[in-house]
């Protein structure tokens, strides 16, 4: 099954930062607090809620200071069975393969 996104990564890190203020805004806290909470600098965080750019070691930081790295916990897993020749595959065991361009 083949799942294409609409959006870009621009767009999902803009939506990640939306979201990371907003939950910063519900806990009444300022930028200077969570910075300050999850060890990211007050610059880098402020880069982020205005572009949506951040590495991926401070998005981790952020998320755990606002106690939702949790979130991060599905995140690329592989998708389930749709049928059920996939799910024999599966129980089967992994088939070693090289990578393919």
């Amino acid at each position: 099954m083949n799942r294409y996104s609409l959006k870009s990564p621009e767009q999902v890190g803009v939506a990640l930062a939306e979201r990371i203020r907003g939950l910063r805004l519900a806990r009444g806290w300022r930028q200077v607090t969570l910075a300050e909470r999850s060890g990211v600098s007050l610059g880098s965080l402020r880069r982020f809620e205005a572009s949506g750019r951040v590495s991926l070691e401070n998005l981790l930081k952020l998320a755990f200071a606002l106690n939702r790295l949790d979130d991060f916990d599905a995140l690329l897993e592989e998708a389930p069975a749709s049928s059920l020749a996939e799910l024999e595959a599966t129980e089967a065991g992994p088939t070693r393969q090289r990578g393919k361009i």
